[in-house]
Protein backbone atom coordinates (compact mmCIF):
# COMPACT_ATOMS: atom_id res chain seq x y z
CA UNK A 1 0.00 0.00 0.00
CA UNK A 2 3.02 2.34 0.16
CA UNK A 3 3.51 5.24 -2.27
CA UNK A 4 5.28 4.51 -5.50
CA UNK A 5 6.45 8.07 -6.27
CA UNK A 6 8.57 8.58 -3.15
CA UNK A 7 11.76 8.77 -5.23
CA UNK A 8 10.38 11.79 -7.06
CA UNK A 9 9.48 13.50 -3.79
CA UNK A 10 12.90 12.78 -2.35
CA UNK A 11 14.42 15.09 -4.97
CA UNK A 12 12.88 17.98 -3.10
CA UNK A 13 9.72 18.38 -5.14
CA UNK A 14 6.53 19.24 -3.32
CA UNK A 15 3.48 17.05 -2.91
CA UNK A 16 -0.22 17.59 -2.36
CA UNK A 17 -2.15 17.47 0.89
CA UNK A 18 -5.61 17.09 -0.50
CA UNK A 19 -6.12 20.17 -2.71
CA UNK A 20 -3.16 22.02 -1.14
CA UNK A 21 -0.08 21.72 -3.36
CA UNK A 22 3.21 22.37 -1.60
CA UNK A 23 6.08 24.04 -3.51
CA UNK A 24 8.68 21.84 -1.82
CA UNK A 25 8.83 18.83 0.46
CA UNK A 26 10.54 20.72 3.30
CA UNK A 27 8.17 21.60 6.14
CA UNK A 28 8.50 23.58 9.36
CA UNK A 29 7.41 21.77 12.52
CA UNK A 30 4.85 23.26 14.91
CA UNK A 31 6.84 24.43 17.95
CA UNK A 32 5.23 26.08 20.96
CA UNK A 33 6.70 29.48 21.64
CA UNK A 34 8.61 29.41 18.35
CA UNK A 35 6.49 29.08 15.20
CA UNK A 36 4.36 32.14 15.77
CA UNK A 37 3.36 34.40 12.88
CA UNK A 38 6.54 36.56 12.90
CA UNK A 39 8.82 33.50 12.74
CA UNK A 40 6.79 31.73 10.07
CA UNK A 41 6.77 34.90 7.98
CA UNK A 42 10.57 35.11 8.13
CA UNK A 43 11.08 31.44 7.21
CA UNK A 44 8.50 31.58 4.42
CA UNK A 45 10.28 34.63 3.02
CA UNK A 46 13.35 32.49 2.35
CA UNK A 47 11.30 29.63 0.91
CA UNK A 48 9.34 26.84 2.60
CA UNK A 49 7.03 24.02 1.59
CA UNK A 50 4.67 24.49 4.55
CA UNK A 51 4.88 25.91 8.05
CA UNK A 52 2.60 24.88 10.91
CA UNK A 53 1.34 27.20 13.62
CA UNK A 54 2.27 26.71 17.23
CA UNK A 55 0.22 23.96 18.85
CA UNK A 56 -3.15 25.38 19.91
CA UNK A 57 -5.14 23.98 22.82
CA UNK A 58 -8.49 22.92 21.39
CA UNK A 59 -10.20 23.91 24.63
CA UNK A 60 -8.72 27.41 24.53
CA UNK A 61 -9.53 27.84 20.85
CA UNK A 62 -13.08 26.61 21.41
CA UNK A 63 -13.41 29.40 23.99
CA UNK A 64 -11.88 31.95 21.56
CA UNK A 65 -9.11 32.85 24.00
CA UNK A 66 -6.96 35.76 22.84
CA UNK A 67 -3.73 33.74 22.85
CA UNK A 68 -5.27 30.84 20.91
CA UNK A 69 -6.76 33.11 18.25
CA UNK A 70 -3.47 34.99 17.86
CA UNK A 71 -1.79 31.71 16.90
CA UNK A 72 -4.07 31.51 13.86
CA UNK A 73 -2.70 34.66 12.22
CA UNK A 74 -2.04 34.13 8.51
CA UNK A 75 1.38 35.32 7.40
CA UNK A 76 0.79 35.59 3.66
CA UNK A 77 -2.52 35.50 1.75
CA UNK A 78 -0.83 33.49 -1.02
CA UNK A 79 0.45 30.77 1.32
CA UNK A 80 -1.55 28.05 3.10
CA UNK A 81 -2.21 28.34 6.82
CA UNK A 82 -1.75 25.06 8.71
CA UNK A 83 -3.01 24.99 12.31
CA UNK A 84 -2.19 22.26 14.82
CA UNK A 85 -4.73 21.54 17.55
CA UNK A 86 -4.33 19.38 20.66
CA UNK A 87 -6.90 17.77 22.92
CA UNK A 88 -8.82 14.57 23.58
CA UNK A 89 -12.49 15.61 23.77
CA UNK A 90 -14.18 14.94 20.44
CA UNK A 91 -16.75 17.72 20.71
CA UNK A 92 -14.19 20.33 21.71
CA UNK A 93 -11.74 19.22 19.01
CA UNK A 94 -14.48 19.50 16.38
CA UNK A 95 -15.47 22.97 17.59
CA UNK A 96 -11.83 24.12 17.60
CA UNK A 97 -11.25 22.76 14.09
CA UNK A 98 -14.32 24.55 12.79
CA UNK A 99 -13.22 27.83 14.36
CA UNK A 100 -9.76 27.44 12.81
CA UNK A 101 -11.32 26.73 9.40
CA UNK A 102 -13.68 29.70 9.74
CA UNK A 103 -10.68 31.91 10.51
CA UNK A 104 -8.95 30.84 7.33
CA UNK A 105 -6.98 27.67 8.08
CA UNK A 106 -6.27 25.57 4.99
CA UNK A 107 -5.06 22.51 6.91
CA UNK A 108 -5.84 21.17 10.39
CA UNK A 109 -3.20 19.03 12.09
CA UNK A 110 -4.07 16.79 15.04
CA UNK A 111 -1.36 16.47 17.66
CA UNK A 112 -0.57 12.89 18.67
CA UNK A 113 3.09 13.61 19.33
CA UNK A 114 3.67 16.27 21.98
CA UNK A 115 5.67 14.66 24.83
CA UNK A 116 5.29 17.53 27.34
CA UNK A 117 3.88 16.43 30.68
CA UNK A 118 1.41 19.31 30.76
CA UNK A 119 -0.11 17.84 27.58
CA UNK A 120 0.25 14.09 28.18
CA UNK A 121 -0.89 14.58 31.78
CA UNK A 122 -4.28 15.49 30.32
CA UNK A 123 -4.11 12.37 28.16
CA UNK A 124 -3.62 14.41 24.98
CA UNK A 125 -0.66 14.68 22.58
CA UNK A 126 1.51 11.55 22.57
CA UNK A 127 -0.65 10.00 25.29
CA UNK A 128 -3.30 9.38 22.64
CA UNK A 129 -1.00 6.81 21.06
CA UNK A 130 -1.90 4.65 24.05
CA UNK A 131 -5.55 4.92 23.01
CA UNK A 132 -5.64 4.07 19.30
CA UNK A 133 -9.42 3.86 19.11
CA UNK A 134 -9.89 7.30 20.69
CA UNK A 135 -7.17 8.77 18.46
CA UNK A 136 -8.86 7.38 15.34
CA UNK A 137 -12.23 8.64 16.55
CA UNK A 138 -10.90 12.17 17.03
CA UNK A 139 -9.35 12.19 13.55
CA UNK A 140 -12.55 10.88 11.98
CA UNK A 141 -14.73 13.42 13.78
CA UNK A 142 -12.52 16.36 12.80
CA UNK A 143 -12.14 15.19 9.20
CA UNK A 144 -15.92 14.95 8.86
CA UNK A 145 -16.48 18.33 10.52
CA UNK A 146 -14.35 20.47 8.20
CA UNK A 147 -13.97 20.78 4.43
CA UNK A 148 -10.19 21.21 4.54
CA UNK A 149 -7.49 18.51 4.78
CA UNK A 150 -6.65 17.00 8.15
CA UNK A 151 -3.12 15.83 8.89
CA UNK A 152 -1.63 14.03 11.89
CA UNK A 153 1.70 14.38 13.68
CA UNK A 154 2.74 11.51 15.96
CA UNK A 155 5.70 9.71 17.46
CA UNK A 156 6.90 6.13 17.03
CA UNK A 157 4.85 5.17 20.06
CA UNK A 158 4.71 5.73 23.79
CA UNK A 159 7.86 3.75 24.60
CA UNK A 160 10.18 1.09 23.21
CA UNK A 161 7.67 -1.67 23.99
CA UNK A 162 4.79 -0.01 22.17
CA UNK A 163 5.97 1.38 18.83
CA UNK A 164 2.55 1.41 17.23
CA UNK A 165 3.05 4.23 14.70
CA UNK A 166 2.27 1.94 11.71
CA UNK A 167 -1.05 0.84 13.19
CA UNK A 168 -2.09 4.35 14.20
CA UNK A 169 -0.96 5.81 10.87
CA UNK A 170 -3.12 3.31 8.98
CA UNK A 171 -6.07 4.00 11.28
CA UNK A 172 -5.53 7.75 10.79
CA UNK A 173 -5.53 7.35 7.02
CA UNK A 174 -8.73 5.30 7.16
CA UNK A 175 -10.26 7.98 9.40
CA UNK A 176 -9.56 10.67 6.81
CA UNK A 177 -6.03 11.98 7.43
CA UNK A 178 -4.43 13.28 4.24
CA UNK A 179 -0.81 13.31 5.47
CA UNK A 180 1.10 11.65 8.31
CA UNK A 181 4.20 13.08 9.99
CA UNK A 182 6.19 10.96 12.40
CA UNK A 183 8.80 12.25 14.84
CA UNK A 184 11.15 9.27 14.90
CA UNK A 185 11.37 8.94 18.68
CA UNK A 186 9.03 7.53 21.31
CA UNK A 187 7.33 9.79 23.80
CA UNK A 188 9.49 8.44 26.62
CA UNK A 189 12.62 9.49 24.75
CA UNK A 190 11.40 13.10 24.65
CA UNK A 191 14.28 14.60 22.61
CA UNK A 192 17.05 12.33 23.87
CA UNK A 193 18.87 9.62 21.99
CA UNK A 194 18.91 9.35 18.21
CA UNK A 195 15.86 9.52 15.96
CA UNK A 196 15.13 6.14 14.32
CA UNK A 197 14.34 7.23 10.77
CA UNK A 198 14.50 3.67 9.48
CA UNK A 199 11.48 2.65 11.57
CA UNK A 200 9.30 4.82 9.35
CA UNK A 201 9.70 2.20 6.59
CA UNK A 202 7.06 0.25 8.52
CA UNK A 203 4.73 3.23 8.32
CA UNK A 204 5.51 3.77 4.64
CA UNK A 205 4.55 0.17 3.92
CA UNK A 206 0.98 0.51 5.17
CA UNK A 207 -0.17 3.97 4.07
CA UNK A 208 -0.53 5.65 0.69
CA UNK A 209 -0.96 9.28 1.80
CA UNK A 210 2.17 11.45 1.99
CA UNK A 211 4.56 10.58 4.82
CA UNK A 212 6.87 13.15 6.42
CA UNK A 213 9.84 12.34 8.66
CA UNK A 214 10.79 14.54 11.63
CA UNK A 215 13.47 14.46 14.32
CA UNK A 216 17.22 15.23 14.31
CA UNK A 217 17.09 16.85 10.86
CA UNK A 218 19.46 19.75 11.46
CA UNK A 219 20.88 20.23 7.97
CA UNK A 220 21.16 19.02 4.40
CA UNK A 221 22.99 15.76 5.08
CA UNK A 222 20.53 14.72 7.79
CA UNK A 223 17.62 15.53 5.49
CA UNK A 224 19.03 13.31 2.75
CA UNK A 225 19.73 10.47 5.18
CA UNK A 226 16.30 10.76 6.82
CA UNK A 227 14.54 10.54 3.46
CA UNK A 228 16.68 7.63 2.29
CA UNK A 229 16.22 5.65 5.50
CA UNK A 230 12.53 6.37 5.99
CA UNK A 231 11.18 6.26 2.45
CA UNK A 232 9.22 9.41 3.36
CA UNK A 233 7.98 12.00 0.88
CA UNK A 234 9.19 15.00 2.86
CA UNK A 235 11.13 16.22 5.85
CA UNK A 236 9.96 18.39 8.71
CA UNK A 237 12.58 20.60 10.34
CA UNK A 238 12.29 21.71 13.94
CA UNK A 239 14.81 23.22 16.32
CA UNK A 240 17.51 23.36 13.62
CA UNK A 241 15.69 26.31 12.05
CA UNK A 242 16.01 28.42 15.20
CA UNK A 243 18.61 31.06 14.40
CA UNK A 244 18.76 29.83 10.79
CA UNK A 245 15.45 30.69 9.08
CA UNK A 246 17.13 30.20 5.70
CA UNK A 247 17.82 26.50 6.46
CA UNK A 248 14.60 25.08 4.90
CA UNK A 249 15.41 26.89 1.66
CA UNK A 250 18.95 25.52 1.71
CA UNK A 251 17.66 21.98 2.31
CA UNK A 252 15.06 22.26 -0.45
CA UNK A 253 17.63 23.55 -2.96
CA UNK A 254 20.03 20.75 -2.10
CA UNK A 255 17.33 18.08 -2.42
CA UNK A 256 15.78 19.47 -5.59
CA UNK A 257 18.72 20.92 -7.53
CA UNK A 258 21.78 19.52 -5.77
CA UNK A 259 22.90 23.06 -4.92
CA UNK A 260 24.41 23.82 -1.52
CA UNK A 261 23.78 27.47 -0.79
CA UNK A 262 25.89 29.39 1.69
CA UNK A 263 24.27 31.26 4.56
CA UNK A 264 23.27 34.82 3.62
CA UNK A 265 25.96 37.54 3.92
CA UNK A 266 26.33 39.04 7.38
CA UNK A 267 24.58 42.28 6.46
CA UNK A 268 21.59 40.35 5.13
CA UNK A 269 21.56 38.27 8.31
CA UNK A 270 21.56 41.47 10.36
CA UNK A 271 18.62 42.84 8.40
CA UNK A 272 16.77 39.53 8.81
CA UNK A 273 17.30 39.46 12.57
CA UNK A 274 16.27 43.09 13.05
CA UNK A 275 13.25 42.60 10.78
CA UNK A 276 12.23 39.52 12.75
CA UNK A 277 12.73 41.34 16.04
CA UNK A 278 10.62 44.31 14.96
CA UNK A 279 7.89 41.95 13.74
CA UNK A 280 7.82 40.31 17.17
CA UNK A 281 7.47 43.69 18.86
CA UNK A 282 4.65 44.63 16.49
CA UNK A 283 2.89 41.29 17.04
CA UNK A 284 3.03 41.18 20.85
CA UNK A 285 3.69 44.78 21.86
CA UNK A 286 7.00 46.07 23.26
CA UNK A 287 6.66 44.84 26.84
CA UNK A 288 5.83 41.23 25.95
CA UNK A 289 7.68 41.20 22.64
CA UNK A 290 11.09 41.97 24.15
CA UNK A 291 10.77 38.82 26.27
CA UNK A 292 9.30 36.65 23.51
CA UNK A 293 12.17 37.63 21.21
CA UNK A 294 14.94 36.43 23.54
CA UNK A 295 14.91 32.77 22.50
CA UNK A 296 15.13 33.78 18.86
CA UNK A 297 17.83 36.41 19.37
CA UNK A 298 19.94 34.03 21.45
CA UNK A 299 19.63 31.41 18.68
CA UNK A 300 20.71 33.91 16.02
CA UNK A 301 23.73 34.93 18.08
CA UNK A 302 24.68 31.31 18.82
CA UNK A 303 24.38 30.26 15.16
CA UNK A 304 26.56 33.17 14.02
CA UNK A 305 29.04 32.69 16.83
CA UNK A 306 29.38 28.98 16.13
CA UNK A 307 29.94 29.49 12.42
CA UNK A 308 32.54 32.22 12.84
CA UNK A 309 34.01 30.95 16.14
CA UNK A 310 33.11 34.20 17.85
CA UNK A 311 32.50 34.41 21.61
CA UNK A 312 28.93 35.64 22.05
CA UNK A 313 28.78 35.40 25.86
CA UNK A 314 28.77 39.16 26.43
CA UNK A 315 26.35 39.87 23.61
CA UNK A 316 23.86 37.20 24.66
CA UNK A 317 23.85 38.58 28.20
CA UNK A 318 23.27 42.15 26.99
CA UNK A 319 20.58 41.28 24.46
CA UNK A 320 18.68 38.87 26.68
CA UNK A 321 18.63 41.04 29.80
CA UNK A 322 17.55 44.35 28.31
CA UNK A 323 13.88 45.30 28.54
CA UNK A 324 14.32 48.32 26.29
CA UNK A 325 13.09 47.50 22.78
CA UNK A 326 15.18 50.18 21.06
CA UNK A 327 18.30 49.24 23.00
CA UNK A 328 17.96 45.60 21.94
CA UNK A 329 17.69 46.60 18.27
CA UNK A 330 20.84 48.72 18.62
CA UNK A 331 22.69 45.85 20.30
CA UNK A 332 21.80 43.49 17.46
CA UNK A 333 23.26 45.92 14.90
CA UNK A 334 26.41 46.39 16.95
CA UNK A 335 26.86 42.62 17.30
CA UNK A 336 26.83 42.06 13.54
CA UNK A 337 29.12 45.05 12.98
CA UNK A 338 31.62 43.61 15.45
CA UNK A 339 31.26 40.15 13.93
CA UNK A 340 31.98 41.59 10.47
CA UNK A 341 35.07 43.42 11.70
CA UNK A 342 36.29 40.33 13.55
CA UNK A 343 35.76 38.14 10.51
CA UNK A 344 37.56 40.59 8.21
CA UNK A 345 40.52 40.68 10.58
Amino acid sequence: MGKTDGAKARKGEGFAIGPVLLPSNVLLAPMSGVTDAPFRRIVEGFGLGLGYSEMVSSRELACNSEDAVRRLVRTDPSRPLAVQIAGRDEGIMVRAARIAAERGADIIDINLGCPARRVTGGMAGAALMREPARAAGLIRAVARAVDIPVTVKMRLGWDETSKNAPEIALAAQEAGARMICVHARTRQQFYKGAADWGFLRKVRAVINVPLVVNGDILGIDEAKDALAQSGADGVMLGRGVLGRPWLPMQVAMALHDGIRLDDPPLDEQRQTVIGHYRAIIAHYGAQTGVKCARKHLAAYLEAAGEKFRFDITKWRRLVCRSNDADEVAALISRFYECLGVERAA
